[in-house]
């Protein structure tokens, strides 16, 4: 026990002290802030961006239907010929040219409308063009067959349908959005930085390994003190610098906000003065939906699959670290590492989204490789205990079978050298 606490406080302070590491500590919650608002910033630009819309209407059916906005503009060009109309369009430097024929019928019409412009239009704008084109048509049509508009415009009912359980428990319809959102967060960080840190993991093994070190280290201690030494080590160093991250990262936003004029502790005078509206109703449900979140079993879950589904993959690093001589051979081991987490976020995004307890959501997250985030991203929809205690059992009995077979692996390959092995000599070592 003793040497494998000298292990991991030498593979944390090595880690933390490492240059590279105190920079991208200090570094990257200042990137990703300034990407956020970089985001946020050519967003409104895009958002902000007017848009001329040039209208040569002959058939005089909808001189008053175009409407402007605030990122549309139309201007009238109907009472002269096409071709003057794409001159004057190219000269001013409009977006486009909408041309509507005129024709005997609606559907000959509606075949023949023409949109002319430099580029192709953002799919909002076409969207709209065709939603009035469309709703004049149809009434159109259906005065021609005898039809009152203004009863069946007075006759239209909104209906909003209200959710609620058994229980009488009321949700909203954004509620599986609200879930998706934080079981989706929770999983993609937790395979982030299995990916990360389970790398590290990996080098600090190879490094070790080249320059002859493990020699000396091995004659002490027993491989299976170095290796788990080295994956608290390097957990206990990512924690550390996930830390620094959140605090550093909850500076810099405050920081950047003030300093763009964003107040974020407040909303907008225009939202302030509607914010009792906004508090009620779908908002207020909103609010409700998120406070009933298991956030208790989803924070403890975390946690539990975080240690379980990062001592599972970092074992399969060392061991991979362990059984090649550089970082360049590791290679042709990263499929099978890559492919059961990027599995889990396609099943997790896909099917535990449309069906959270469905048979691919279920098995899935019972699955050891993949359920640390699938069943991640089920807790918010709602598991039975049974299910998630299933789930928690196999990750462990898992962990303690790869542990061992890493550390085999691991016993061998950290003293070969000069030869990367085949899955065919990865398992003989498995039999020594």
């Amino acid at each position: 026990m003793r040497n494998l606490k000298l292990i991991i406080h030498r593979e944390y302070l090595a880690r933390v002290r490492n240059k590279t590491f105190v920079v991208m500590t200090f570094l990257s919650p200042l990137i990703l802030v300034g990407m956020i608002f970089l985001v946020a910033y050519l967003s409104s630009l895009n958002t902000s961006a007017i848009h001329t819309i040039a209208v040569n209407d002959q058939s005089k059916l909808f001189e008053n239907e175009f409407k402007d906005s605030k990122t549309l503009r139309f201007i009238n060009l109907s009472g002269i010929p096409l071709e003057d109309a794409k001159l004057i369009v190219e000269e001013k430097e409009y977006s486009g040219l909408l041309f509507i024929p005129e024709k005997d019928t609606n559907v000959e019409m509606a075949k023949s409308v023409m949109f002319y412009g430099k580029e192709s239009p953002a799919l909002g704008i076409l969207q709209e063009i065709e939603r009035v084109i469309t709703d004049k048509l149809t009434k159109r049509e259906l005065i021609s067959r005898g039809v009152d508009i203004s009863q069946i415009e007075s006759a239209e009912t909104q209906v909003s349908i209200q959710i609620q359980n058994f229980e009488g428990q009321r949700t909203s319809k954004m509620s599986n959005y609200i879930k998706m959102f934080f079981g989706g967060a929770a999983g993609y960080l937790l395979m982030m930085f299995i990916i990360i840190y389970g790398n590290m993991v990996m080098r600090s093994v190879i490094e070790e390994k080249t320059n002859r070190i493990i020699e000396i280290i091995i004659s002490s201690v027993k491989p299976m003190q170095l290796m788990l030494g080295k994956i608290l080590g390097t957990s206990l160093a990512g924690l550390t610098q996930f830390a620094i991250w959140v605090v550093l990262g909850g500076i810099f936003i405050t920081v950047a906000a003030s300093v763009s004029g964003l107040n974020l502790a407040s909303p907008p005078p225009m939202a302030q003065e509607g914010v009792d509206q906004m508090l009620s109703g779908e908002i207020q449900q909103l609010i409700v939906d998120v406070t009933n979140l298991p956030m208790g079993t989803l924070l403890v879950s975390f946690l539990i699959y975080f240690i379980g589904g990062y001592f599972l993959y970092s074992a399969i690093y060392a061991a991979i670290g362990a059984a090649v001589d550089s970082e360049t051979d590791t290679q042709q081991f990263m499929i099978p590492i890559i492919l059961p987490l990027m599995l889990g976020i396609y099943v997790g995004f896909f099917s535990v989204i449309e069906n959270p307890h469905g048979s691919v959501s279920t098995i899935f997250s019972m699955v050891p490789l993949t359920s640390p985030i699938v069943m991640l991203m089920r807790i918010p929809f709602g598991v039975p205990w049974w299910e998630l205690a299933a789930s928690i059992i196999l990750l462990i009995i898992t962990n303690a079978g790869v542990l061992w077979l890493a550390a085999k692996i691991y016993r061998v390959g950290i003293l070969m050298y000069g030869k990367k092995p085949s899955y065919r000599e990865l398992y003989k070592w498995l039999k020594y």
